[in-house]
């Protein structure tokens, strides 16, 4: 399905979900409400979801003069994908994964953690910058934004439900039991959007981003490497936000899974095999 669809069709799914939250908490007053706080959400989503996500990363924007070498690696990697030059920033926290963001690829950024900074060669930090960038030309990024920043919400709306209940149009309580079940579901409705958007992309990504850079077998190293050290250092402002995981090249929670029913990612050993089989020119 075109992403532009898919886009639309999560905004939509957004908005009825939201209005069943808010019939179940409020009845019709709640219906209303909470159909008038999504449409909003969407607009503003749309506009901002990006920034959003960068800033509560607490992400640095470089450029040419303050990450000479990493942005120069960008901007050669977007002129080998034909792509306008994305602004870049740098996230300060130890662990090694990086994400890209943006509406569309004129207005989008690409963002990578100082660790992986460290931790990677020059060869291997490519391919991952690569990859990032085949997000932006799949359009991949507006989906993943959207879909974080509104996981977000369902969950902070499910929390208020199970806090505070609420009234019906005749000013009566509502089941208190409503509110439960909404505050229970509403979360994992969240996750069941973000895991059908993430595990194919991830597989077209690390195509693409081989095709980008000329080099499948820098991404591999690079997911090896990355796997190997991610799941020893927590990421706290994932851990936070847990709705914006599935925007990362390698799932930050990965110490914290809950099983498979909840993965965001495929399997890395999967995605290093299908990047060694493109190596040797199979499939």
């Amino acid at each position: 399905m075109n992403n532009l669809i898919k886009t639309a069709v999560l905004m939509a799914a957004f908005v009825a979900f939201l209005g069943f939250i808010g019939a179940m908490v409020g009845g019709k007053s709640g219906l209303l409400l909470a159909l008038l706080f999504a449409g909003g959400m969407n607009l503003f989503a749309y506009w901002n979801s990006d920034q959003m996500v960068l800033r509560m990363y607490n992400a640095q924007e470089v450029d040419a003069s303050t990450a000479p070498e990493f942005y120069g690696m960008v901007a050669e990697l977007a002129q080998r994908a034909g792509l306008p030059m994305p602004r870049v920033y740098v996230i300060h926290e130890d662990q090694p994964n990086a994400f890209a963001t943006g509406r569309d690829p004129e207005h989008a950024a690409v963002a990578a953690t100082s660790g992986i900074m460290r931790m990677l060669d020059y060869r291997e930090l490519r391919g991952v910058m690569a990859h990032e960038l085949a997000h932006v030309r799949h359009r991949d990024t507006l989906i993943s934004t959207l879909s974080a920043t509104m996981a977000g919400a369902v969950s902070a709306l499910a929390s208020f439900a199970m806090f505070f209940g609420g009234r019906d149009e005749n000013g009566r309580p509502v089941n208190p039991l409503a509110g439960i079940l909404v505050a229970i579901l509403a979360p994992l409705a969240a996750s069941v959007i973000q895991m059908a958007i993430s595990r194919a992309r991830e597989f077209e990504a690390d195509r693409g981003g081989a095709e980008i850079s000329g080099d499948p077998l820098a991404l591999a190293a690079a997911l090896q490497k990355i796997e190997y050290y991610a799941q020893g250092i927590a990421m706290p402002t994932a851990q936070a936000h847990p709705e914006t995981a599935q925007m990362m090249i390698i799932n930050p929670l990965s110490g914290l899974s809950m099983g498979e029913l909840f993965r965001t990612h495929p399997h890395t050993e999967e995605r290093i095999a299908r990047l060694h089989a493109m190596a040797r020119g199979v499939g």
